[in-house]
């Protein structure tokens, strides 16, 4: 696993359905050792109405990709 990634990085992923695409690390999560990237890996999700948030509505969240799938491009 790439533990020299970090929050700014532009990486490659090396393999899975986007392999080849290039994009910059916006999250880490190191105990589940995934990297959230920028404009990759996008999921909506659908917020039930509550009493705190009564519209309820969508969001979009950040799903991440194991760090053994990305490398670190070189500048």
């Amino acid at each position: 696993m790439a533990k020299s990634l970090k929050v700014g990085d532009k990486v490659k992923v090396i393999a899975g359905d986007l392999k080849g695409k290039v994009a910059e690390i916006v999250k880490v999560d190191k105990q589940a050792g995934k990297a959230m990237l920028k404009d990759l890996q996008v999921r909506t999700r659908h917020i039930k109405a509550t009493q705190f948030n009564p519209k309820g509505g969508k969001k979009d969240i950040h799903v991440g990709i194991h760090m053994s799938n990305l490398k670190k491009e070189s500048k």
